[in-house]
This record gives structure tokens, C-alpha cells and sequence, in this order.
């Protein structure tokens, strides 16, 4: 019922791993003690200082020896492992609000293809991303939600150190501000996108990293997988070989970014980016149909829309 996520395909380590690995640590250095953990933590700001000095230096460099050109700044921004140690030192050579009109412009066709679009009106000083999205996903069961999927997924793979992003339409106005890791739980609470309903799923919060797993909301089948503490849901069905999804895995791109999560068809081999609303990666006039997911501590609810067929 459900496939592991297979180990990533590059030699880059796993920096939320690491990142979590390294939390661990110094919260085990509390049991010797407030002075050893204040110990514990002044270490790792000296490691974290050195390399950091260190990355600058070569960063100078190049620069000063004629050798920072577009390409190589290109070629440096464009490894996920350096341009994500960039970020951490402030070295980055392209701004936030470069970065993520970097970010928008790369999923701006899958947008178009359900007659949206997304304008960047600014980015505040405390991290806010501004945004106003445009026109709607004509036809999409989960509507403007399946853009906001596809654009804060993109934002938080360009540019990590955004705190919040605030969304508005040309008619409504601004809204509140939503901040990135509580996104997917305004879906909606006072009825299904689409004037369907909203579906309890038991025991979905035991599911693994990278599993994935079919269940019946209603009449409709869902697929829902997990990347990290996020899930995802969609119609049960491949939009390429319109079968059902029963057997599909999880896997990482080669050279992927960490987190990065590709749903792989059993049938036709079709690719599926999970975090871009399921836009497909061989073509991308094609997406799965996602679904609108509220997830607390002991259940999953999602929403599936009367427009959906069994």
C-alpha cells in the first residue's frame, strides 16, 4: 500500500537531516547541564562562523581575480547543497525578491494552463512575501488553492529565510497574513472548494516520510503521501493513462533539492511534482487533480468537491 522514499540520487547531504540531527544534539548536551549546552552551542556558532568566513573568502576570491562572472555566479546559485550554505551566510549574490521572481516565473506556464497567474507586489523587510494572484484554475477542483500549493512551493525552495506570505486578488482585497507553515490549514473551514465536503481519514497522521497510501473519502478515491511533516492529496487517477495510482513511489530527482518529491505513475511512468499541486514533469499542459487537506494531531480531513467523480 505504501513505498518508502528511496535514498536521494546525488552525493549532497540531507540538510533537514542534518539540520535536525544537529538539534538533537544540543538538546541531548542539556542533560550535563546549562553550561555544557551553552558550550554545545557556542561550538557550533564557531563552526558555523569559520566555514561561513571561509565561503567569503572564496567568494573574494573569485571576485578578485576576474573570475565571478555571470556564469559562474549562475553555476554556484544553481547547486542547491552551495546557493542553501549561501542563504545561511548572507552571501547569496541575488536577493530575496529576485529569488522568488526566479521562483514565480518558473511556475507561472503551469498557472497559465489553468488560466491564473501570480504578480509579486514586494517583499518586506521582516520576510513577507507579497503577492496577488490573478484569474482562477478554470476547472480545478480545489480552485485558487491549487495555485497557492504550486506558488508556496516554489517560494520556499527559492527562498527559505521567507517568514510569511501575503495574498491578495484584484476583488477581495488583501487578506490576512498567512504564514508559510500554516499555509495548507486555511483551506478553507467553512465548506469544501467546489461545494463538496470535507471527509475524516483515520490514522493518516502515522504515515512515514515518503509513503504513500490510497483511501475512500466518500465515493472518491485519494491518493495521500507525505514529504517530511507535510501530506498531500489527490484524485486517484494518472491524468496521462487515466488508471488509478494503486502502487505509485515516491522518489527524489537526480540532483534534487532536499525535500524534493516526485510521484512516479505504476502504469505509464508519468512524473508528477507533489509540492507543485501535481503538475506533470513530462508535460506540463498535464497535472493531478489535488485536493484541499486540513491536518490536526489525531486526523486528516480532506475535501473533495461534488465535481469529482468516484
Amino acid at each position: 500500500m505504501s513505498q518508502p522514499l528511496p535514498e536521494a540520487e546525488s552525493n549532497a547531504p540531507d540538510l533537514r537531516a542534518t539540520g535536525e540531527r544537529m538539534d538533537a544534539l544540543l538538546d541531548a548536551s542539556t542533560a550535563g547541564g546549562v553550561v555544557a549546552r551553552e558550550r554545545a552551542e557556542e561550538l557550533v556558532r564557531l563552526v558555523t562562523d569559520l566555514y561561513g568566513a571561509g565561503l567569503e573568502r572564496i567568494l573574494d576570491l573569485l571576485y578578485e581575480s576576474g573570475r565571478l562572472d555571470e556564469e559562474t555566479l549562475r553555476l554556484l546559485v544553481g547547486d542547491d547543497l552551495v546557493a542553501s550554505l549561501l542563504i545561511v551566510h548572507g552571501l547569496h549574490p541575488y536577493s530575496v525578491e529576485t529569488r522568488v521572481e526566479q521562483a514565480l516565473q518558473s511556475v507561472r506556464p503551469y498557472l497559465g494552463s489553468h488560466g491564473g497567474d501570480v504578480e509579486l507586489l514586494g517583499v518586506t523587510g521582516d520576510g513577507t512575501v507579497r503577492l496577488r494572484l490573478l484569474g482562477s484554475c478554470d476547472g480545478c477542483p480545489s480552485s485558487s488553492v491549487t495555485l497557492r500549493l504550486a506558488v508556496e512551493g516554489a517560494i520556499e525552495a527559492a527562498a527559505p529565510e521567507v517568514v510569511s506570505i501575503d495574498v491578495e486578488t484584484p476583488t477581495t482585497g488583501p487578506e490576512t497574513v498567512i504564514p508559510v507553515s500554516a499555509l495548507r490549514s486555511r483551506l478553507g473551514e467553512e465548506g469544501a472548494p467546489g461545494g463538496g465536503e470535507w471527509h475524516v481519514l483515520p490514522a493518516l497522521p502515522d504515515l512515514a516520510s515518503g509513503e504513500v497510501v490510497l483511501v475512500t473519502a466518500g465515493q472518491t478515491s485519494v491518493l495521500v503521501c507525505r514529504i517530511g511533516s507535510d501530506l498531500y492529496a489527490f484524485v486517484d487517477r494518472c491524468v496521462r493513462c487515466e488508471a488509478s495510482l494503486r502502487g505509485a513511489a515516491l522518489a527524489r530527482r537526480m540532483g534534487g533539492a532536499v525535500g524534493d518529491a516526485v510521484l512516479r505513475c505504476p502504469g505509464c511512468a508519468a512524473h508528477y511534482d507533489v509540492r507543485r499541486a501535481g503538475l506533470c514533469l513530462d508535460d506540463d499542459a498535464l497535472h493531478l487533480d489535488p485536493l484541499p487537506l486540513i491536518a490536526g494531531e489525531e486526523t486528516v480531513c480532506v475535501a473533495v468537491p461534488t465535481t469529482v467523480s468516484p
